[in-house]
């Protein structure tokens, strides 16, 4: 599906793209599975895409979505150095490990960005199991937005009501199509109302908070 189609999901692709914004000039790509959303647009900048899987890595190395890849857990990202990257970004991945990897990501996230880091995930735990041979897309915690602002992140609700979608974002009512439009009409509102979101935008400018004196 393409960017110009109006969707909740095409609504997302242009959240995303703003998220990252026209500052970067590198970017890391945490879990950046098979069909990375970055594809529409990452040809502004030199893309390093990592993850666990190795089929998915595969798959997005023949896209050419990204510059570079690795084959790496998230516990091997010590291995990169501070402020390595301009904007560093984790697109539906913090619910798939247990909460206090999560947390640990996080902080190597804000550790290894430079300008910004970028996280999407599910409004609160979804639960959701294993498919396409990748026992990585089982979820194991869920994330909220008080507690992604609590650690200094701008929260924006994404995908319309979090109410319509189930499990992989799939519309839980019949015909999709016009449950599309009415799920499409919903992003309007959840946009300033991430509460109610079936999934949250997060974006924490290190610049802001450098400028704020709490780093």
């Amino acid at each position: 599906m393409g960017k110009n189609l109006l969707t909740a999901h095409t609504l997302y692709l242009r959240e995303l793209e703003k998220a990252v914004g026209t500052d970067c000039e590198t970017l890391l790509d945490i879990g950046c599975g098979s069909d990375s959303p970055i594809k529409f647009f990452s040809e502004r900048f030199h893309a390093v895409g990592i993850d666990a899987h190795i089929p998915s890595l595969e798959k997005s190395m023949k896209k050419g979505i990204h510059d570079k890849y690795f084959n790496m857990t998230f516990s091997e990202l010590d291995e990169f150095e501070s402020c390595a990257f301009d904007c560093v970004i984790a697109l539906d991945v913090v619910e798939h490990i247990r909460k206090d990897e999560g947390l640990r990501l996080l902080d190597n996230m804000e550790r290894i960005a430079k300008k910004k880091i970028v996280v999407v995930t599910p409004n609160g735990f979804l639960p959701s199991g294993a498919y396409d041979n990748n026992p990585w897309q089982i979820h194991r915690s869920g994330w909220t937005t008080k507690e992604m602002r609590m650690r200094g992140y701008k929260v924006i609700g994404i995908i319309g009501l979090k109410t319509l979608r189930g499990e992989r974002a799939i519309l839980r009512f019949n015909p999709k199509p016009l449950w599309e439009i009415v799920s499409t009409l919903t992003q309007y509102i959840v946009r300033n109302h991430p509460e109610f979101a079936f999934e949250i935008l997060c974006i924490k400018s290190k610049a802001r908070v450098l400028q704020s004196g709490f780093e």
